[in-house]
C-alpha cells in the first residue's frame, strides 16, 4: 500500500476533526437512557436535603452511651419517635432518646443513632449496651449530592445509574443530543434480504443486518436498501439518502473495480473526500468525507472488512455525531495467549478474538480464521498490532476493544 495513504491513527483523528455533534434537545429523564448530556449538569438541591438516619434505632448522645457495654449498661428514656417524612417533635437532651426509622431527619440534639440491635426497650425505658460514637449512622446532609455540585459532564453517557442521581438532584427533564438518523446503502447484484428465496449465485445481506444491529445498540435510528450495481439508480439513492437523514453509509462497491460505482457516484455529487483507503487490515477501502455538510462513510464489502471499517471508522465518526466525548468502544487490558506477527508493516493490523478470565488477566485467545462468518460472530474483543509493530510476544499485556 502506498506510504502516502493515510494511517489508521490518522485516518481516525481525521474523522473525528471533521464530525460535530448534532443540536440538541430536552427529554424527560424516563427517556433519557443512553442519551448523551449536552451540557454540564449541576445539582438543583441537596440530597438528602436534611441529617437523616441510616439505621432503625435510637437518636442519641453519643456522650450519654460511650461507656455502655454488656457489663455496664445504661438506661435511657424514650420520649419521641422520628420517622421518614415525620420529624421527632422533641429535642435530645441528656439521659434521653428518640426512636428513629431509616430516613428520618435526626432530631435535635442527637449526635449519633444507636442500632436498634444494641439496645432492649421495655415501655420507655431504653437499655444501651454499646456505644455508638459522634455521627454513627448519620447520613449528612448533600452526602449523595451538594447544591451546585456537577452531576453530570458535557457529552457522558446516561447510564440507569446517572439517571437516579440526576433524579435526585433535582432534574426531570435533560438536555440531550440529537440521535442522528442514518441511512445504510448496501451495493451489488447479488444481495438478497433475509426472509426472501436465495437463488443460486445470490447471497444473503449479512453485513446490513450487523450494520443494523451495532447501531441499534448506540440508539442510531436506521434506515436501509439494497441497491444493484447501477450508476444512475446508486446516485439517486445516495442523494436522496442525504437529504433525509443525518449520516450515510455505503456497504460494498469501495474498490475500483469496474462495477464499484460509489467513489465515482460521490465524486460527481461533488463529497469533499477526506480519505479513501488508509493503511489498515482489515478494511483498507474505507472512506470517509462529507456530503452536503453530512458524514458519508465507505464500506467494503467482504465481512472482515466490512465489519473492521465499519468499528474503527464509522462508529466512533457516528458517535462522536451523536454528541459523545469519548466515541470509542469500551477497553481493556489482556494478556495475550500466543505470539501475534502482522503482515504488513507500515500498517495497523486488526486481530479478533475471545476472552477468557483467569486469576490475573484476562487472556485474549486469537481466532482462528476458518470462516470469515463465524469469525466475526464468535469475536468478544478486537486487538491492534500497530503500525511500525512486526510482532508482539505472548504473555505481552496489550489493549482489547470490547465487542460483548
Amino acid at each position: 500500500m502506498p506510504k502516502e495513504q493515510l494511517g489508521y491513527k490518522e485516518a481516525l483523528q481525521a474523522t473525528l476533526n471533521t464530525i460535530g455533534p448534532l443540536t440538541s434537545e430536552i427529554v424527560s429523564l424516563d427517556a433519557c437512557a443512553d442519551r448523551i448530556v449536552s451540557e454540564d449538569l449541576c445539582s438543583k438541591v441537596c440530597s438528602p436535603s436534611i441529617d437523616s438516619s441510616m439505621k432503625d434505632g435510637y437518636a442519641v448522645k453519643s456522650e450519654d452511651i460511650q461507656s455502655a457495654s454488656p457489663e455496664n449498661k445504661i438506661s435511657l428514656s424514650v420520649i419521641d419517635m422520628a420517622a421518614a417524612g415525620i420529624p421527632a417533635q422533641k429535642a435530645v437532651t441528656g439521659g434521653t432518646a428518640i426512636r428513629i426509622q431509616t430516613g428520618a431527619k435526626i432530631p435535635e440534639g442527637a449526635t449519633a443513632v444507636l442500632a436498634e440491635e444494641f439496645a432492649t426497650r421495655t415501655e420507655d425505658t431504653l437499655t444501651v449496651f454499646n456505644t455508638a460514637h459522634a455521627g454513627r449512622n448519620i447520613m449528612r446532609k448533600g452526602a449523595d449530592v451538594g447544591e451546585g455540585e456537577r452531576i453530570a459532564r458535557k457529552g457522558s453517557r446516561l447510564s440507569p445509574g446517572m439517571i437516579g442521581l440526576i433524579a435526585a438532584a433535582g432534574f426531570s427533564q435533560v438536555p440531550v443530543y440529537c440521535q442522528p438518523s442514518l441511512a445504510i446503502l448496501a451495493t451489488g447484484d447479488e444481495l438478497v434480504l433475509p426472509g426472501n428465496p436465495l437463488p443460486d449465485g445470490k447471497l444473503y445481506a449479512s453485513n446490513l443486518e450487523m450494520l443494523k444491529a451495532w447501531c441499534q445498540r448506540y440508539g442510531i435510528a436506521t434506515s436501509f436498501s439494497i441497491l444493484i450495481d447501477q450508476p444512475d439508480i446508486i446516485t439517486k439513492n445516495i442523494d436522496a439518502a442525504i437529504d433525509t437523514h443525518d449520516a450515510l453509509i455505503t456497504s460494498g462497491g469501495a474498490w475500483s473495480g469496474d462495477r464499484d460505482f460509489v467513489a465515482e457516484t460521490l465524486n460527481r455529487l461533488g463529497w469533499k473526500k477526506v480519505f479513501h483507503w488508509i493503511r489498515m487490515g482489515p478494511g483498507k477501502p474505507v472512506g470517509f468525507g462529507m456530503l452536503k455538510g453530512k458524514p458519508v462513510f465507505l464500506l467494503p464489502g467482504g465481512p472482515p472488512s466490512n465489519f473492521t471499517a465499519f468499528i474503527q471508522i464509522a462508529l466512533p465518526g457516528l458517535l462522536k455525531l451523536s454528541g459523545d466525548r469519548r466515541p470509542a468502544l469500551p477497553a481493556m487490558p489482556v494478556k495475550l495467549s500466543q505470539s501475534l506477527t502482522c503482515r504488513h508493516i507500515d500498517w495497523t493490523e486488526f486481530v479478533y478474538g475471545t476472552l477468557h478470565p483467569t486469576d490475573a488477566y484476562t487472556l485474549f485467545k486469537p481466532n482462528k480464521l476458518t470462516s470469515r462468518i463465524k469469525s466475526i460472530a464468535s469475536a468478544q474483543g478486537v486487538i491492534a498490532i500497530p503500525e511500525g509493530v512486526k510482532s508482539i510476544p505472548a504473555d505481552a499485556v496489550v489493549t482489547a476493544q470490547l465487542l460483548i
